[in-house]
């Protein structure tokens, strides 16, 4: 999410919190690890991710432990950087719920046909020659292309699943990011796609989604890619041109598919594919290779027989 130019020092007052580095250090955005630009302050608050967030693209890292500063960052000093996250997300994006049937200035083109019962939020952009049928939710901010069908009771845009585990509860990541959704897409009945944390969740021009299917935050899907009832994909997923998913096809969070590749139905997968090949199985593999398991594992009653005799 970029942000008017605000100075450290000025940020660091909002949060109450010392910071180490020039006063009028700019920052421009606020974004999460995965998407984050220079200028862009970002939130760390485990060990475990302090390099990856001290050594990122980000200029001013908030962190709750004081540690070395790289040359050329900015560190904000916080109790819990994820609290603080929240309150800058609040300051910089305030939420203000609709209580129309939709935005009072939709923008919707040329030619589109909007069905009763269809939401469109604040901002919402849909393009020429668009179909929505019945009961379509768009959030506010999400961006429609040209020629885009999406079929009843899909929503696009709703909030993404990122929750820090306190000791006595589940505390909310707030999502301000998008979805963006490029020409000629078609999307089927009941399906999910949630916004960006602090950027935007893609679908790329030509691909096709059928009906009940997830997409998490800041998922990048490329063009003509096919993805089969069922589909589940975790957020920050890279998934290149022309791949194909086949039914209940699982997709572990931030890894990436490669181009063409295809995903046989049923399969759990967990890491990053290579271009044009075949996966499938939980956890998934080459498919000629998990298929050879597979009749291996059959034959194991006729081993153990033929060893008893």
């Amino acid at each position: 999410m970029k942000i008017p130019p605000h100075k450290l020092e000025i940020i660091a007052q909002l949060l109450h919190a010392e910071f180490i580095g020039e006063a009028d250090h700019l920052i421009t955005g606020i974004n999460e690890i995965h998407i984050v630009e220079a200028g862009d302050l970002v939130f760390v608050d485990h060990p475990k991710y302090y390099e990856k967030a001290l050594h990122s693209k980000a200029s001013t890292i908030l962190i709750n432990k004081l540690v070395d500063c790289p040359p050329g960052k900015t560190l904000i000093i916080s109790e819990d950087p994820f609290r603080d996250y929240n309150k800058l997300i609040k300051h910089f994006s305030p939420t203000a719920y609709s209580t129309h049937g939709r935005s009072l200035k939709p923008k919707v083109g040329e030619g589109t046909v909007v069905m009763p019962g269809v939401y469109l939020g604040q901002n919402v952009t849909v393009g020429k020659d668009c179909l929505l049928f019945p009961n379509v939710v768009i959030y506010d901010n999400c961006i429609i292309g040209d020629r885009v069908v999406i079929h009843a009771n899909t929503v696009i845009g709703s909030d993404a699943f990122y929750y820090k585990k306190r000791k006595d509860l589940l505390d909310k990541l707030i999502s301000c990011g998008r979805v963006v959704i490029h020409d000629t897409v078609e999307i089927g009945s009941c399906c999910t796609i949630d916004r960006g944390v602090s950027g935007d969740t893609i679908i790329g021009e030509g691909t096709k989604i059928d009906n009940q299917v997830q997409i998490g935050h800041d998922t990048v899907i490329g063009k003509m890619c096919l993805f089969a009832s069922g589909v589940g994909i975790a957020g920050v997923c890279v998934i290149e041109d022309e791949v194909t998913l086949w039914g209940q096809v699982g997709v572990k969070s931030d890894i990436r598919l490669g181009k063409g590749c295809v995903v046989l139905a049923q399969s759990g997968v967990g890491d990053d594919i290579p271009p044009g090949k075949t996966w499938f199985g939980s956890p998934a593999g080459e498919a000629s290779e998990k298929m050879k398991e597979l009749f291996l594992v059959r034959r194991i009653p006729d081993i153990l027989e033929k060893l008893n005799k």
